[in-house]
C-alpha cells in the first residue's frame, strides 16, 4: 500500500522514525567528546568476550526481554510458520538444447561496481532465474522462440533473493523476511529460533540442478552481496537473556558439520545498548565445497544499513539517546576473510544504502535529524575529517548519490532542492548550487558524468499547512554541467494521487540503459475521474487503480522523457484492480530486464516476452503451467 494514501509528505520520513522508536526504543549511547563542533564516539577497538558471565553482566545492563504486548504480537506473526527450509526439484521440458550467448543483456541495478546485490530476479543472457514466493525457477531466455521453464526449484518457505555465478545458483531463504521492512527489523522472542538458509545449487545442467550446499545461519537474513565468487551475508539475531545467567549463541550448520560460534569469538563495544543484537557476517565460497564458511560475529545495537566496497562493509547502528546519532562499523573483507577494523559516530541517521559511499579510501555519509541535514567525511580510521551541516532546514533527506567528487542530495517539505555539494577536497564539503522546484526524487541514478535521472512524486503544496500532497510519479532528467546552476531539462508525471512504483522504495527494481535510451519501471497507475468534481479535484483526492505494468519510456539529453509504450500482465477482463487504497495481484509487473532485441516483463505468475524496437508481444511463459 502507498503511505501516502493517508499521510500528507511530511508524514513519510516522520512516520518511518516513530515506527523505528516504537520497534527499537531508545539505545543507551557510548560516552561522546567533542572535536571542533563534531561529535564523536570516545572509540576503542571492539574487544570480545572472555567469559560466558562476562557476556552475561554485559546483557543485564538493558532489559531482559521485550514488552509482553509485543512479544506476543512478533511471536504471533511467526508461530505458523516452518523453521527448516526443505525443497523438492520438479524437472520441465525435454533436454535443453546448445544455444549461442547473447551478447548483451541486462543485470541488476547496484550500487557499487563489482559488487553485486541478491535480488529476486537474475539473468546471464541466456538464462533467467527468478523467485516467487516459494519456489525459484530457471528459464530458458534465448532465444526467445525456445524461452520456456526448465526447472524449478519448490520450497516450504520464503525465498528472499538469489545470486547466479557461472554455473552456481545462490537461494537465500528466511521465513521471517519482510520486504517492506526497509531498515528497521522486527525483535524476535528467544523462544523461537529463527533461521537463514544459504543453498548452493550446481546449474551446469540448468534442467537438473543439482543441491551442492546447504547452510543455515541462526537469525534473520538482514542483507547480502557477492564480489568474485565469494558472497558475504549479513544476518542479526537478538541477544537475549534466558533464565537471567544464558545465552543462546549462533550457530551455523554447513552440512554436516555445526560451527559454533564461542563466547570468546565475539566482538562488542564497550557501550551496551537497551536492545543488544548479534550481527554475523558470514563468507561463502560459492565454487569450493571444500572451502569452509567463515563466520565472525558482533554484538552491536540494531544493524540498521549497510554500504559494502571492493574492500569494507559499513554497518550503521542507530542510537536515539540524547546524542542521537549512527555508529559506524568498518569491516574489512577480501577472499572470504572478514576482519574488524575501525568504528565511528555522525549525528543523525541514514535513509538507506545510497546515504553512504567510499571514495577514495574515504567514506561519505548522509543523515537528518529534528530538521537538519548533514554530509560528513571520514577517513578510514573512522574519524570525521569534514563535514557541511544544517542544510534545508526543517526538510529531511529523500534521495542521495555520491558520484566521485559529487554529491548530490534531495530534500523536501514542499518544494524539493537538488543540492549539488563539492568533495573533492574531503576535508571542507562545499555547496556548489541547489535547484527548487515542485515534487521530489525518491531515487537518483546517473545518467552520465552531467547528467541524473530522478525518481519520485510530483505534488501540490498546501494551503492549509507545511506541507504538500503527493500527486503522480515523476520521471525527471537533470543537468548539473553547470554545478553552480543545476536544471530540470526533462519530466513526465505519470498517474494522479495514489500511482506507485516499487523503484520508489527498490533500486533494483529500475532498469536503465544509455545506449539504448531504454529507461522502464514498473507502475501501478491510479486516475482520478475529473467528472465527478465539478469544481475543481483537490489535492488530497486519491485515484483509483486502473492499470498495472510496465511503462517503457526514451531519455536522452536532445529529445527529453518520452513514453513509448506499456506492458501489463493483468487480463482486462479478469482485472483484479480494486478502487480504493489497496491493490494485490500475483501477476503485478516487479521487474524488467532484457537480452539482445527483447523485454522481458516479470511478475510472480508470468514472464511475457515484448520487441524493443516495437513492444510487439514475442511470447509468454506461464509460471503455474
Amino acid at each position: 500500500m502507498s503511505m501516502n494514501a493517508y499521510y500528507p509528505v511530511t508524514g513519510k520520513k516522520l512516520l518511518s522514525f516513530a515506527l523505528a522508536a516504537l520497534m527499537i526504543g531508545s539505545l543507551i549511547g557510548g560516552v561522546l567528546w567533542r572535536t571542533g563542533e563534531v561529535y564523536s564516539i570516545k572509540k576503542n577497538a571492539l574487544t570480545r568476550f572472555t567469559s560466558q558471565q562476562e557476556l552475561v553482566d554485559y546483557l543485564k545492563k538493558g532489559p531482559e526481554s521485550l514488552p509482553q504486548s509485543l512479544y506476543q504480537k512478533v511471536l504471533s506473526l511467526f508461530q505458523t510458520r516452518p523453521l527448516l527450509p526443505t525443497a523438492t526439484f520438479q524437472r520441465q521440458g525435454g533436454l535443453l538444447e546448445d544455444t549461442s550467448t547473447p551478447q548483451e543483456y541486462s543485470t541488476t541495478n547496484i550500487q557499487v561496481t563489482g559488487v553485486d546485490e541478491a535480488d529476486i530476479v537474475k539473468t546471464d543472457g541466456g538464462y533467467i532465474y527468478l523467485t516467487s514466493n516459494a519456489t525459484a525457477y530457471i528459464l530458458q531466455a534465448y532465444p526467445p522462440e525456445e524461452a520456456k521453464v526448465l526447472s524449478k526449484l519448490e520450497f516450504n518457505t520464503t525465498v528472499v533473493g538469489l545470486f547466479v555465478n557461472e554455473d552456481r545458483l545462490v537461494v537465500f531463504q528466511d521465513p521471517s523476511f519482510n520486504p517492506y521492512a526497509g531498515e528497521f527489523r522486527t525483535y524476535i522472542p528467544s523462544s523461537y529460533k529463527m533461521k537463514t538458509s544459504i543453498l548452493i545449487y550446481d546449474i551446469s545442467d540448468r534442467v537438473n540442478p543439482v543441491l551442492e550446499r546447504h547452510t543455515t545461519v541462526d537469525g534473520q537474513y538482514f542483507s547480502s552481496r557477492m564480489i568474485e565468487e565469494y558472497i558475504y551475508v549479513v544476518i542479526i539475531e537478538p541477544a537475549q537473556l534466558i533464565n537471567g545467567n544464558e545465552v543462546l549463541l549462533p550457530e551455523i550448520q554447513a552440512g554436516n558439520r555445526t560451527i559454533a560460534v564461542e563466547v570468546s569469538d565475539i566482538y562488542h563495544t564497550d557501550f551496551p545498548n537497551t536492545h543488544d543484537f548479534f550481527t554475523s557476517i558470514v563468507a561463502i565460497n560459492v565454487h569450493d565445497a571444500t572451502q569452509k564458511p567463515t563466520i565472525e560475529t558482533f554484538l552491536l545495537g540494531t544493524t540498521s544499513c549497510l554500504y559494502v566496497s571492493l574492500e569494507n562493509i559499513y554497518l550503521t547502528s542507530p542510537e536515539y539517546s540524547s546524542t542521537a546519532g549512527t555508529n559506524i562499523h568498518r569491516i574489512n573483507i577480501g577472499n572470504g576473510e572478514i576482519t574488524y577494523a575501525e568504528n565511528g559516530f555522525v549525528p543523525g541517521y541514514v535513509l538507506n544504502q545510497f546515504s553512504m559511499d567510499e571514495y577514495r579510501s574515504y567514506f561519505r555519509i548522509a543523515t537528518t535529524h529534528r530538521g537538519a541535514n548533514h554530509i560528513y567525511t571520514l577517513d578510514q580510521q573512522m574519524e570525521v575529517i569534514g563535514k557541511l551541516e544544517d542544510l534545508a532546514p526543517g526538510e529531511a533527506i529523500y534521495s542521495t548519490r555520491f558520484m566521485g567528487d559529487r554529491c548530490f542530495l534531495v530534500t523536501f517539505r514542499k518544494v524539493d532542492p537538488l543540492f549539488v555539494i563539492d568533495l573533492e577536497d574531503p576535508t571542507n564539503p562545499q555547496v556548489l548550487g541547489k535547484l527548487k522546484i515542485p515534487g521530489y526524487s525518491d531515487y537518483l541514478h546517473p545518467y552520465d558524468e552531467t547528467h541524473l535521472i530522478g525518481v519520485g512524486k510530483e505534488t501540490v503544496a498546501a494551503e492549509e499547512g507545511d506541507f504538500a500532497w503527493y500527486q503522480g510519479v515523476k520521471i525527471a532528467l537533470f543537468d548539473v554541467s553547470n554545478v553552480s546552476l543545476p536544471k530540470e531539462i526533462a519530466k513526465i508525471e505519470v498517474g494522479d494521487r495514489g500511482t506507485d512504483s516499487p523503484v520508489l522504495r527498490d533500486h533494483k527494481a529500475f532498469l536503465f540503459d544509455k545506449t539504448r535510451h531504454l529507461l522502464v519501471l514498473p507502475i501501478l497507475l491510479a486516475e482520478i475521474d475529473e467528472t465527478q468534481y465539478p469544481l475543481g479535484v483537490p489535492p488530497s483526492t486519491h485515484g483509483d487503480y486502473v492499470y498495472q505494468g510496465a511503462y517503457v519510456f526514451n531519455v536522452s539529453k536532445s529529445e527529453g522523457i518520452r513514453l513509448n509504450g506499456r506492458i501489463t500482465h493483468l487480463d482486462d477482463d479478469t482485472s483484479l484492480l480494486k478502487s480504493g487504497y489497496y491493490f494485490s495481484s500475483a501477476y503485478e509487473v516487479n521487474r524488467a530486464l532484457y537480452v539482445e532485441d527483447v523485454l522481458y516483463t516479470i511478475s510472480d505468475k508470468m514472464v511475457k516476452l515484448n520487441s524493443l524496437t516495437d513492444l510487439t508481444e514475442l511470447g509468454t511463459i506461464n509460471l503455474e503451467e
